[in-house]
């Protein structure tokens, strides 16, 4: 199945799902087919990009947000991410990608996405985005806001408190120097 019809597909099931509050998970379930495979006849580490795409756009859509995103001329972008691949995904096998929003602060939101088979997490990544508009950068608690369920940030998860410090290493080669890290 091509990514253009597992969108539709998802775009549509969105639609008629349970709405979700701003902390709550999105689940979509795939199936890994042969277009998803690489040399190895696992599914491809690219792909798995391309799908965590599709379970932000579920937990976008049931938020409620998308009317507000297409009106404010609103476009998520996503600024970085990390992945840990731990099991491979084989042909047909049919998998979970759980969605969820952990935090965010001024700028950036902050997501844990988790690929999981059978309860098992074969996948697990943190990506941060933000929205850009018309005038540029949109605060992100007016697009929490947009939800209909205003709620404050939870307290940052310690993972993504690491993360962000190795960004900033990883930014500001010197920084690393400076602090006695071997490169």
């Amino acid at each position: 199945m091509i990514p253009l019809f597992r969108t539709i597909r998802v775009f549509s099931a969105a639609l008629s799902r349970p709405p979700l509050h701003p902390l709550d998970e999105s689940v979509v379930t795939f199936r890994v087919w042969p277009n998803d495979l690489d040399v190895n006849l696992h599914m491809n580490n690219g792909r798995y990009l391309t799908l965590m795409d599709l379970g932000r756009l579920d937990l976008v859509v049931r938020m409620g947000v998308l009317r507000t995103l297409r009106r404010r001329k609103w476009n998520p972008v996503v600024g970085s991410l990390q992945v840990r691949y731990r099991r491979s995904l084989l042909p047909f096998q049919r998998y979970n990608i759980r969605t969820r929003l952990v935090g965010w602060d001024e700028r950036w939101f902050f997501v844990e996405q988790r690929f999981e088979r059978e309860g098992d997490t074969v996948a697990a990544a943190l990506v941060k985005g933000l929205f850009l508009g018309p005038e540029g950068r949109v605060p992100t608690q007016a697009v929490v806001d947009a939800t209909g369920h205003p709620v404050d940030p939870p307290a940052m998860p310690e993972a993504v408190a690491a993360w962000q410090e190795a960004e900033r290493v990883f930014r500001d080669p010197g920084a690393s120097a400076a602090a006695g890290v071997e490169r």
